[in-house]
């Protein structure tokens, strides 16, 4: 029989490629986006378009904190998955707009929960960030680290969100799986990412922008590889009786963190001279000092990952560049 996952933000960036790629799998996707306007609603529009071109994707325009919308999304539906990555993102956007983080990821998910109480899916997977790590100097991040450092507004609505899916998973049964991303990049990006911003300004003869002096380190993720694990964990249900020896793994209720990374730094200096070579242009940098909220070094310990899921896929930071300043070129006509 044929299942059905309601992916909310499936018009964004990773929304789209894990829409796309359940698609592929088989299953029937019920994709809700409230096509907002943080950044370009056409090329969220066209993602949309493209997975409307399957007779398994149906779009649902709407917020995730209007009342009731998810309730009757879940009764209507019922998803056997859950994945939920619509939120307001941006480190430095939340000091300007910190109430649209309060609706978009604390009301929103609170919506989510109480509809998935209702309709209780087979499995939940909940989007959070490396961003919750935030003051932590102990590298590479690992799970059990404590994250109650958070450098930002926005770090701290993911943190809560991951702190609110625990109570409901203890309190209803719900198994969910909260899911870190470290720095994702790739064709049909989010124009605010810094490779997308670095690859505009670069062909456009304009200089970059380059914060801490260059002295920054992420853990880059590659979409197709972030993708393919976010897939893959949808059969991976946590359990507290499970034999897999996880230390993040609640001991009172089905709920697990997971780190989804790379697990190899790059220096940022090395992130924009792979940019440099997949433009054919050198880019004149301004050097300027950390911005408020940042912080200088990412590394995911991808160790459970590699447990959990076998031996994965890591797509080389050249190969990855490359792939999206040739769809960057394309898209924009450059």
């Amino acid at each position: 029989m044929q299942r059905t996952a309601l992916v909310t933000g499936s018009a964004g960036f990773i929304g789209y490629f894990t829409t796309r790629a359940l698609l592929d799998a088989g299953w029937r996707v019920v994709g809700l986006d409230a096509l907002t306007d943080y950044y370009e609603v056409a090329l969220k529009e066209r993602r949309h378009a493209m997975l409307a071109q399957s007779r398994d994707f149906t779009p649902v325009v709407g917020r995730l904190e209007e009342p009731g919308r998810l309730a009757a999304l879940f009764e209507a539906h019922t998803p056997d998955l859950v994945v939920h990555l619509a939120a307001q993102a941006g480190v430095r956007y939340s000091i300007d707009n910190p109430a649209s983080y309060v609706q978009a990821n604390l009301v929103g998910t609170a919506e989510l929960l109480e509809a998935a109480r209702a309709h209780p899916p087979a499995h939940m997977l909940l989007a959070s960030t490396s961003s919750v790590y935030g003051a932590n100097t102990e590298m590479p991040y690992r799970e059990t680290h404590k994250v109650d450092t958070q450098m930002s507004f926005y770090a701290a609505t993911k943190k809560a969100t991951e702190a609110m899916a625990h109570s409901y998973a203890h309190l209803y049964d719900l198994p969910t799986t909260m899911f870190r991303f470290f720095t994702v990049y790739g064709p049909w990006g989010r124009p605010d990412m810094a490779h997308f911003k670095f690859t505009r300004a670069i062909l456009e003869g304009r200089p970059i922008d380059v914060y801490n002096n260059g002295e920054m380190m992420r853990d880059f993720t590659y979409i197709d590889d972030l993708v393919t694990a976010l897939v893959a964990l949808a059969d991976v249900v946590p359990d507290p009786a499970d034999p897999v020896a996880d230390d993040s793994l609640s001991p009172v209720a089905p709920f697990r963190v997971v780190n989804i990374g790379n697990g190899a730094p790059v220096k940022l200096m090395d992130y924009i001279a792979a940019i440099e070579t997949a433009c054919g242009r050198v880019a004149e940098k301004t050097l300027l000092p950390m911005q408020p909220g940042d912080v200088p070094a990412t590394w995911a310990d991808a160790g459970l990952l590699d447990t959990l899921l076998g031996p994965r896929q890591v797509t080389p930071l050249d190969v990855g560049i490359g792939r999206f300043v040739d769809w960057y070129r394309d898209y924009y006509g450059v």
